[in-house]
């Protein structure tokens, strides 16, 4: 049995006798309760009861343990919090601050020393259940308290009481002997107020001190600031006397040195100015008392003032907040004096402005005319001499078929060049008479670029090779919406000019996606143009090698004004000593076929992507072409190649560097796309470039990071590919400031890096 039901002071023979006693209790009252036919039963049954009884006193054993722990750790509690409680009030006491805090009820329950302590004859009467009213009354009832004039203590009490309804209150108190307590009080989330209180004495002292020398200074500086403006200016307070003025006001008026003074009324200085004849004439001097004389809120009062000699015042009259005024006269005399000079000059060159615009109207009309009718004559002259012209063409033609030595059949050649030079010049003189009179109409139909080029090809292949330089025109799939005719004589006036101002080198024409437009572009190895000669080239009869090739300065004219009438925007981009390029904007046919993914699309705003030239180097054609059918479909113009020579032949019949390349880590006959990339920058400059790969090995990721390349894993997420293209893109667009600077191997901007154009 558990010792802890013995009572204090039994021994273990006194316990089993209880025992004894308390089993023969059960038996007797088992035995009253049944029948004593049956001894075996109630046998049974004293024994169940002992065994009720065992249980019954283990529970309450349990029972009590619980107890006794419970109380063990109410006791820690209360030890704890007795100790937290010490702490809190040590914690208190250490505060630079009086602290005091009331519960929800209002009343006081825990406060420290300093709580108060501007006032000592509240010490004594604080103390645990004082509620927050009679706190209030007791502060207001302090001779320490010292309230300024005109607020009654009973006054106090109420604003003090609405105060404390807010959550949150800051204000000062102030005490007698110059003494400053500022009081906080916050509202607890318990319903209790915190309430702070510090002795703010020193900083009010102070700021009083900064205040004053502030408006010392302030004072300074506007006195100085008076002096030195050219306005004539008058300070009067609420009483219109004289507070400030001035050297510009003595100055202007030469008043008398009494009147000057400070506290002078206004009308004393009035019936000064008025006696001298100051304020010129009319009514100027009763305008300005009636004004003086209104509400403290009037509006501000401007007059103009004619001095008899002729000097024109302007005077403007403002109230300040403390209903006070300051007055400001402003010499008009020069420039009104200005203005009227200014106004006859107007006028004068307004007459002569009509009638030199009458002379120019006249004469523009003369010109207009007599370019019509030269415009008409060469248009007359041009169209009656291509006959003769065509006629003498047929002869040489039937003359070559004639048996010729060889100096007559280089003679034959000269002439046929001869008629060629001179048809070419009479068509081009015939084209910008028709621009000239508005006689050129333009048929807007769809065009398919690639037959078009295909021609261009043909046609001026022969005339390139003459000359040694080699022609690229690279295939179109695009329908454009423009003029069949002045579309082709555009490109080939453009094609002409390349040819001719290009002594070695090659001449590239090419068509890039421009979201709904394709822009078409002449590219050229020449000598470039001068910037200042860029907006020379498109006059008529302009050539800027005028003892070189042949030509009158036609084509590029006939190109801008034919791209006008077509409203196809141009532009020319060139570098001295590079080259030249060309371009020519054409809006995109509904025609055109969509693709296969993609819908056919309005005329939406150009994609990041369009005009990016992108190079695919991969072995595998599936992926390869999987990869082009998504570069098209994000507008970009992708080439393709399975390996390295594959990708240098196609950036040779471009001529242009690609502007970022794809290539796969594994190709075919043990070459790696980080070879392929190194091999076309050692020849391009450094292009950005991404290495694609299944390889996921660290080794490759620093091989990649080491050769400047980011290093995509398959499966591609094709979001973060166009990211990437949107990058190169948009780094293309604003190149680097320092791209003279050669980057590093491992910086990660280096794969964007472009070489300077």
């Amino acid at each position: 049995m558990h010792r802890d039901f013995m009572p204090p002071g039994l021994t273990p023979e006194d316990e089993n006798a209880r025992l004894r006693a308390i089993v023969a209790a059960l038996m007797d009252r088992s035995e009253r309760g049944q029948s004593p036919s049956r001894p075996v039963g109630q046998l049974q049954h004293v024994v169940a009861l002992e065994q009720q009884v065992r249980s019954r006193t283990r529970d309450l054993a349990g029972t009590l343990d619980k107890l006794r722990i419970a109380n063990s750790r109410l006791s820690q509690a209360e030890r704890m919090a007795v100790r937290a409680r010490n702490s809190l009030t040590d914690a208190l006491e250490a505060m630079r601050e009086g602290f005091a805090l009331f519960d929800a009820q209002d009343m006081l329950v825990m406060w420290n020393s300093r709580f108060c302590a501007g006032l000592p004859d509240l010490r004594r009467r604080i103390g645990a259940g004082l509620a927050f009213r009679e706190y209030v009354r007791l502060v207001s009832e302090s001779p320490y308290l010292h309230l300024p004039d005109g607020q009654t203590r009973a006054g106090w009490v109420e604003q003090r009481l609405e105060s404390h309804r807010r959550k949150n209150v800051n204000f000062i108190v102030p005490l007698r002997d110059d003494h400053w307590l500022q009081v906080s009080e916050q509202r607890m989330p318990s319903g209790g107020t915190a309430v702070t209180q510090t002795d703010v004495t020193a900083m009010v002292r102070n700021e009083r001190e900064e205040r004053a020398k502030l408006l010392d200074e302030q004072a300074r500086m506007v006195r100085a600031t008076l002096d030195h403006i050219d306005q004539a200016v008058a300070i009067f307070d609420a009483k219109a006397r004289l507070a400030g003025w001035n050297r510009r006001l003595r100055e202007m008026f030469l008043p008398p040195v009494e009147l000057l003074a400070i506290g002078t009324s206004f009308d004393a200085i009035i019936d000064d100015l008025s006696r001298r004849r100051q304020l010129g004439q009319g009514h100027v001097t009763a305008v300005l008392l009636q004004w003086v004389q209104g509400p403290p809120h009037r509006p501000p009062l401007s007059l103009e003032i004619t001095q008899d000699d002729g000097t024109i015042l302007q005077l403007s009259a403002q109230a300040m907040p403390d209903s006070g005024f300051v007055m400001s006269l402003t010499d008009m005399t020069k420039e009104r004096g200005a203005i009227g000079e200014l106004h006859r000059l107007n006028e004068t060159l307004e007459a002569r402005v009509r009638d030199r615009t009458l002379e120019l109207e006249s004469a523009r009309d003369l010109a207009e005319r007599a370019n019509t009718t030269k415009s008409r004559f060469v248009a007359s002259a041009s169209h009656d001499l291509l006959q003769p012209l065509n006629a003498a063409k047929l002869f040489l033609g039937s003359l070559s078929t004639t048996a010729l030595d060889a100096g007559q059949q280089r003679l034959t050649e000269r002439i046929r060049s001869a008629f060629g030079s001179v048809e070419q010049i009479l068509g081009a003189l015939l084209d910008i008479s028709k621009f000239d009179i508005g006689a050129a109409r333009a048929k807007i139909e769809p065009i398919a670029l690639g037959p078009l080029l295909d021609r261009l090809r043909e046609e001026f292949t022969p005339i390139a090779q003459a000359k040694g330089l080699r022609l690229v025109v690279m295939p179109s799939t695009a329908i454009v919406q423009s003029d069949a005719v002045y579309l082709k004589r555009i490109l080939q006036n453009l094609l002409s000019n390349a040819i001719r101002y290009t002594a070695q080198g090659r001449v590239v024409v090419g068509a890039r996606n421009r979201g709904a437009r394709v822009r078409l572009d002449v590219w050229d190895t020449g000598t470039g143009i001068p910037p200042e000669k860029q907006s020379e080239i498109f006059q008529e009869f302009t050539r800027l090698a005028p003892n070189g090739e042949s030509g009158m300065g036609l084509g590029l004219a006939i190109v801008e004004q034919a791209s006008a009438l077509l409203g196809h925007p141009l532009e020319v981009r060139s570098d001295l000593g590079k080259g030249t390029v060309f371009s020519l904007t054409v809006p995109r046919s509904a025609m055109a076929r969509p693709h296969p993914t993609e819908p056919a699309a309005p005329d939406v705003a150009r994609s990041p992507l369009d005009d990016l030239l992108v190079l695919v180097v991969e072995n595998d054609a599936g992926v390869r072409a999987a990869m082009m059918e998504v570069l098209e479909h994000w507008g970009a113009s992708p080439l393709e190649a399975a390996n390295l020579a594959q990708a240098e032949q196609q950036v040779a019949e471009l001529g242009v560097a690609p502007d970022i390349i794809l290539a796969d880590y594994l190709l075919d006959d043990g070459e790696s796309g980080i070879d392929v990339v190194a091999q076309l920058r050692s020849r391009y400059g450094t292009i950005p470039a991404v290495l694609i790969t299944a390889n996921h090995s660290p080794d490759l990721a620093q091989r990649a990071k080491v050769a400047g390349l980011m290093l995509m894993t398959k499966p591609v997420a094709l979001r973060r590919l166009k990211r990437v293209l949107q990058q190169a893109m948009q780094s293309r667009a604003v190149p680097d400031a320092n791209t003279d600077a050669a980057p590093q191997p491992g910086d990660y901007r280096y794969w964007l890096h472009m070489p300077p154009r």
